[in-house]
């Protein structure tokens, strides 16, 4: 699936990246992509990434419940925290941007926190031999190697969100059905009803109930999105 504040395009395909292609949007996209580090989003090199602060906030709080007298999860995840409250102000209104002049000890006493606490973590939970590494250390190197795109909501607080909350949304109608009514019975059916979802889906951001727009596609009065397409 992929979304966005004015549209939803849920469609049927292989978790793969394959299945991500399939619906024509990720290839050709060049804003930002909103995801939760799933390894085949890697390879979208066109676009820049924002990686899931929701998604890093529950893997730090798992890192806690594995060791507790450690602290490093603890003040990365007040760094993140904080850096959103912050992005947050920003959207609303409440200050005019995050710059070092505007809020220099928050951002400076966040971001350090963000790194030393990766730094200790690091320390603390050394490689081990081979390949294969402890959840703890893949967490660790992902928040250090891929930090730029872990703190980017902060460089762009009005543009880039902190988690892909947008897309979960999206997708939770569809865990209901398959948690109320099971699978779909044919690739067909599910189709058509990932469409509709869809369609339902960018009606509901643009104002208009899952009604309205259901009447008006069977009364000839189908509801498109007014946005201009881009070449």
């Amino acid at each position: 699936m992929a979304c966005n504040d004015f549209l939803t395009l849920l469609h049927l395909a292989p978790r793969s990246r394959a299945g991500a292609d399939a619906g024509g949007v990720l290839p050709h996209y060049r804003g930002v992509l909103v995801h939760d580090s799933l390894s085949l989003y890697a390879g979208y090199g066109s676009c820049t990434h924002q990686l899931c602060g929701a998604h890093l906030i529950r893997e730090l709080t798992a890192a806690e419940e594995d060791f507790p007298h450690q602290k490093w999860h603890r003040q990365i995840r007040w760094a993140l925290t904080g850096l959103n409250t912050q992005a947050l102000r920003v959207r609303s209104g409440e200050i005019a941007e995050i710059t070092p002049e505007a809020l220099l000890l928050a951002l400076l006493l966040h971001l350090n926190a963000f790194h030393h606490g990766i730094a200790v973590g690091l320390s603390q939970h050394p490689r081990a031999t081979g390949r294969k590494q402890s959840p703890a250390r893949n967490l660790l190197e992902r928040l250090r190697d891929q930090a730029q795109a872990v703190l980017r909501f902060a460089d762009a607080p009005r543009h880039v969100p902190f988690t892909n909350n947008c897309g979960e949304r999206a997708l939770r109608p569809v865990k209901t059905q398959l948690k109320i009514s099971g699978c779909h019975q044919s690739a067909d059916g599910a189709t058509a009803w990932l469409t509709v979802r869809s369609y339902l889906d960018s009606a509901r951001k643009h104002g208009l109930s899952a009604f309205e727009a259901i009447h008006r596609a069977f009364t000839g009065n189908l509801w498109m999105p007014p946005i201009e397409q881009v070449a």
